[in-house]
């Protein structure tokens, strides 16, 4: 009998997958068949998305498909959040598709508060105020003009999905990402959008993960040599991954990867003035649940320091540095917006260790130890905060994403948080990726069943606290 492939395309900032998924005697197997490079790009000193680049790697991942005989019959592209591409008249790209990570949206912050206070704007949306947010980046376009020659408005995913088949859908985890979305309905909060002088027809009935988005456009067909149907998976990469957490009964999660997205998934949103305070948001999730989580700096800064390295360094490498380490326990605030860009990640570490008169890391184990103990103080912090905010307390914690297999951080987290830590899966937003998919095809009754299944599939490991 032949095996049914369902294919995730899973983009990050820095990379991109494409990984076969399929079912053999009870357990989801995954087959990674192409990895591709990603990052944001300086043009004209704005920082941008190669999205030419980007779509043109997704088809060379298509083209392997077939190369090695295994035809998916469903595909779905989940990306990360707050990013989106405007379409004129002729479903063509206004400019250039910006990065979060640069900086045009410092000046507009204030003139948007202006008009929502972030105290209502958290109320109805229960997003928090965070340099990045679409709903800055769309002010920055509605100064600029560029909103006025818009006619569609399309998430990054969303966006890479109409390439493929032409159809334009809103998907609504990533959606939930924009800061223009309405916790309590869990639709575009049209109140706001029309407050900020937004076009509200630029903003599309929102599609739930399984959803259908069509089959591959001919020319795609011709290209690749198959054709497939496009399935929404959750587009926001941290809401697939926490698909994958292996446990259905709300766990405590960390989705460890660039970012380190900490929260529990519930059906009710919480967008309380304690919430909004402790830096808590709620975002959407799979059956329209809310992923209240906070966002942590996570794997970035480490990911920056082996940059600067030149790669000399594994990430196993670092690991065995720090272990060499007796005596250091500086700590840094790893959501301190020094964080965020620098043009050096180790004199960001060094310069915020020498500004709190702690001790200065200077060898390459302490630099890295100090992040580690860091990002593990910062997830103590916020498991305290889940616990009084939520009124619920938790004796372990699930970590899944790459971030997952740093058995240091790992027990350091285990130490800093007194639970027990749950490692994996790995590839856990590809995998929450295909669930979505095989659910909307009958694979799987629901999720319950799905997550029963990467339980049995993976190796999940265990770390005392």
């Amino acid at each position: 009998m032949n095996k049914r492939y369902y294919l995730a395309i899973d983009i990050g900032a820095s990379s991109g997958r494409h990984i076969l998924g399929y079912m053999d005697d009870g357990k989801l197997i995954l087959e990674e068949i192409y990895r591709f490079k990603n990052g944001a790009e300086d043009k004209n000193g704005k920082l941008v998305w190669n999205d030419s680049a980007l779509f043109n790697s997704i088809l060379e991942g298509l083209k392997k498909c077939k190369e090695i005989n295994k035809i998916p019959s469903f595909i779905g592209i989940d990306t990360w959040g707050v990013d989106y591409a405007l379409l004129d008249e002729n479903d063509k790209l206004i400019d250039e598709v910006f990065s979060y990570r640069d900086d045009r949206t410092q000046s507009v912050i204030d003139k948007v508060h202006a008009i929502v206070s972030v105290e209502e704007s958290y109320e109805r949306t229960g997003m928090q105020k965070q340099v990045f947010n679409t709903i800055y980046q769309l002010y920055c376009d509605k100064i600029s003009g560029k909103l006025d020659k818009a006619k569609s408005f399309l998430m990054m995913p969303d966006y890479l999905h109409f390439l493929l088949t032409g159809v334009k859908k809103n998907e609504y985890t990533n959606a939930s990402t924009t800061g223009l979305l309405n916790a309590k309905t869990r639709n575009w909060d049209y109140e706001i959008i029309d407050k900020l002088g937004f076009d509200k027809d630029l903003f599309k009935p929102l599609s739930l993960p399984g959803s259908i988005v069509g089959n591959l456009k001919k020319e795609i067909v011709e290209k690749v040599g198959f054709d497939a149907m496009v399935c929404l998976p959750a587009t926001h990469d941290t809401a697939s991954a926490v698909m994958a957490v292996p446990d259905d009964k709300m766990p405590l999660y960390i989705s460890s990867g660039t970012w380190s997205l900490m929260g529990i998934e519930t059906p009710d949103e919480n967008t309380s003035e304690k919430a909004q305070t402790s830096g808590f948001s709620n975002e959407g999730g799979y059956g329209k649940s809310v992923r209240f989580l906070k966002n942590i700096m996570g794997l970035w800064m480490i990911q920056c320091i082996k940059k600067e390295y030149n790669d000399k360094y594994s990430f196993t490498d670092f690991v065995d540095e720090a272990n060499k380490v007796k005596n250091f326990d500086s700590i840094v605030d790893v959501n301190d917006l020094s964080f965020f860009a620098p043009k050096s990640m180790i004199d960001a570490v060094k310069d915020y260790c020498k500004n709190t008169n702690q001790q200065v890391p200077e060898t390459v184990g302490e630099i890295v130890l100090c992040v580690y103990k860091s990002l593990a103080k910062c997830y103590a912090d916020a498991v305290v905060q889940i616990e009084d905010i939520t009124g619920k307390k938790f004796n372990a914690i699930n970590i899944v994403g790459g971030g997952c297999q740093n058995v240091l951080l790992n027990e350091l987290t285990a130490k800093a948080t007194g639970r027990k830590v749950v490692a994996g899966p790995v590839e856990a937003t590809a995998t929450g990726n295909l669930l979505a998919q095989m659910i909307a095809d009958g694979v799987f009754e629901n999720l319950s069943q799905a997550k029963q299944i990467v339980k049995d599939s993976f190796g999940i490991k265990e770390i005392l606290a």
